[in-house]
């Protein structure tokens, strides 16, 4: 752990990147394939303006990448780090059915 107190900002900037609900389900999906924008805005039930702010967010990162087929703009995330860590996010959550006491 003493390694990471050296890059602990950077893990914070990292971590910040999921700390909104409708961002990891955008992840969740691009974590199984790639995907057009209107998909991806029909199945996490956002408006294609609010969609688009999410992946400027996540494009900014570099967690996120682009393909353009014609018209069409195509996301997917490949990163190692972003399927670790919804792994271990999984692994907590689905797998185990952990809950966490958050506040209203």
């Amino acid at each position: 752990m003493d390694d990471l107190r050296l890059h602990a900002d950077e893990a914070a900037v990292f971590l910040a990147a999921f700390a909104n609900g409708k961002r990891i389900q955008i992840i969740c999906e691009l974590l199984q394939s790639e995907l057009p924008v209107g998909v991806i805005a029909e199945k996490v039930g956002l408006s294609q303006s609010a969609l688009s702010q999410h992946l400027s967010r996540l494009r900014g990162l570099r967690l996120v990448t682009t393909r353009r087929d014609k018209q069409t703009i195509y996301y997917s995330c490949t990163s190692e780090q972003v399927q670790r860590l919804f792994g271990t996010l999984d692994d907590i959550f689905v797998a185990h059915g952990a809950e966490l006491s958050v506040p209203a």
